[in-house]
């Protein structure tokens, strides 16, 4: 059965670490959002959460994240 290339979705090329497709789209997005004038609003929503009830779930997700970062990929080790 034979497809026509046009019907079929669009694959993004797989970049591997460093994919600077990904690091284009988040630098537009980061300076997007500083030109917005945001900034100072998110910052001072972010102090408040810390100094109220949110504080904990903060705390706790923070060291969350900190655990998967710290591990190392298992998939590195992997044998093909």
């Amino acid at each position: 059965m034979d497809k026509n290339r046009k019907d079929q979705p669009q694959r993004q090329q797989n970049e591997g670490e460093g994919n600077r497709t990904a690091a284009r789209q988040y630098n537009e997005s980061q300076r997007r959002f500083v030109e917005s004038g945001k900034v100072d609003d998110k910052a001072r929503e972010a102090e408040k959460a810390l100094e109220g009830d949110e504080r904990r779930e903060l705390e706790e997700a923070e060291m969350v994240g900190k655990r998967h970062a710290a591990k190392e990929d298992p998939e590195i080790k992997r044998k093909y």
